[in-house]
């Protein structure tokens, strides 16, 4: 039992969806998972397990940040032995391209964290998508008509009120599509632990135009991420 999850041996799938916001794990595991229990409520960032399509599915709120988010992924590496996690979250559009409720593929992230440059004395490491679960969520999004993806870059921010916005001006430049909070951090731990990572997230806002949706529109109807994300997953493992 871990000191954040507080799960039992076994409780815990081999493979987590893992949004920021516990209350859309709620909505995750009612909406998609069949069977679906829940076996951590700590600190309110909820957890449940249970199934889609026959394969075993966690998913487990996180918070928000790259702090918050390492925690319970080192936990569920380290105390669960689980082998790939997929977060599924918001992101705010950077350029004009992307409209609300597109759907961001990352194939890598930036960061102005000081997280890596502890662990890398400074230097910089290129924090990147497991190659398998990426192409699968790819070829599952070109398949889906009714839903418009994107494939590139993500800058995971520490502050979400940035005192210089300016500054994501030439990430911006060189090909970097939105921004959010978590992605840099878990394609890291992922590397460390030798385990599959990805990021599917749903343009929530829109740096660029103001657009924005609500927080229960947040919560509880970003479905189609979740669907690519679940696809991707089934397609990685009947390879």
């Amino acid at each position: 039992m871990s000191t954040h999850l507080g799960a039992e041996p076994g409780q815990i799938a081999p493979t987590v969806l893992l949004p920021g916001d516990p209350l859309r794990a709620k909505w995750i595991a009612e909406t998609f998972l069949e069977g679906a229990r829940c076996y951590s409520e700590v600190r309110g960032m909820l957890g449940y397990t249970g199934s889609w399509r026959g394969i075993p599915i966690s998913v487990q709120g996180s918070g928000m940040g790259q702090p918050s988010m390492s925690i319970y992924v080192n936990e569920l590496f380290s105390d669960y032995d689980v082998q790939q996690v997929v977060r599924v979250g918001s992101c705010g559009a950077l350029v004009d391209r992307l409209s609300l409720r597109d759907v961001v593929i990352a194939s890598g992230a930036c960061t102005d964290s000081g997280m890596n440059r502890i662990r890398f004395a400074g230097l910089d490491y290129a924090p990147v998508a497991d190659f398998d679960l990426l192409r699968a969520a790819v070829d599952t999004a070109r398949r889906r008509t009714d839903v418009t993806t994107h494939v590139g870059l993500l800058f995971s921010g520490d502050a979400f009120y940035s005192p210089r916005p300016e500054l994501l001006e030439p990430f911006v430049a060189h090909g970097v599509l939105a921004v959010e909070m978590e992605a840099s951090a878990l394609y890291t731990l992922a590397a460390a632990y030798g385990r599959r990572a990805l990021a599917v997230c749903t343009v929530s806002d829109h740096i660029v135009t103001g657009e924005q949706t609500s927080a229960l529109e947040r919560e509880r109807s970003f479905g189609d991420m979740v669907e690519i994300a679940l696809a991707a997953i089934q397609d990685v493992a009947e390879e």
